[in-house]
């Protein structure tokens, strides 16, 4: 009995990260079971007495991918780290992460454009409000008084400088092409420079006030105006 289910443990395991090699590269809509069986090495009907359904599996292997995520950055909300180290951190780990799963920022944004309601509910579980008060009360000398709405506008521009290389990696690599440095050596030293350039705009904080949006203008101005009435 005990030999059954460390067999079923294995060879589950073994679906699911075959899953995850052939849902990287092909996506939800160009995966079949059959590669996912094939890159496993089993029969295709063990894929089904185990996941049932392709979508069933994709579903298991997204929530798997993303909570992964979110995991290996839970250090950001350390008390004891400082904000340049945190900051470090994240484009060490998160380059790092994506160095070795090249495929993942294609995967998650054809997911976004082929099931938006998918990354909405996913979003919908974060609570941004308590993660921004976290870091405002562990770094208000560096952050100030910044509105949640800035907290995003920073957080994408964080994102971008890590995943953006990777999503348009060819086109990097055509104007590297022109240099002697090889991609993997301009990710390498992108977390030093990402890391440092986030630190200078953070230090700005004339730059941060203003660069916010439309709305958080207008409503300024509304404000001036009302105070000269």
């Amino acid at each position: 009995m005990v030999n059954m289910e460390i067999n079923d443990k294995f060879t589950e395991d073994k679906i699911f990260k075959a899953a995850i090699d052939v849902f990287l590269i092909k996506g939800m809509d160009g995966a079949r079971m059959q590669d996912i069986a094939d890159q496993a090495g089993v029969n295709k009907s063990l894929l089904h007495y185990y996941f049932r359904t392709k979508e069933r599996l994709f579903n298991i292997v997204f929530e798997k991918l993303a909570m992964k995520m979110i995991l290996e950055f839970s250090p950001i909300l350390n008390q004891d780290m400082t904000l340049e180290d945190k900051i470090k951190f994240f484009f060490k780990e998160h380059i790092a992460l994506l160095q070795k799963n090249p495929g993942l920022p294609a995967f998650v944004l054809n997911e976004i454009n082929r099931n938006p309601e998918r990354i909405k509910k996913f979003i919908a579980k974060v609570n941004v409000n308590k993660f921004w008060e976290t870091l405002q009360k562990q770094h208000s000398k560096e952050l100030g008084s910044h509105s949640v709405e800035t907290l995003v506008q920073i957080l994408i521009t964080i994102a971008s400088m890590s995943i953006f290389p990777f999503v348009a990696r060819g086109l990097i690599e055509g104007l590297l092409e022109k240099t002697d440095i090889q991609f993997d050596d301009f990710m390498k030293a992108r977390k030093e420079f990402a890391a440092e350039f986030v630190m200078s705009a953070l230090t700005n904080k004339d730059f941060i006030s203003n660069t916010s949006s439309p709305q958080t203008k207008n409503t300024k101005l509304k404000s001036q105006n009302n105070d000269r009435q």
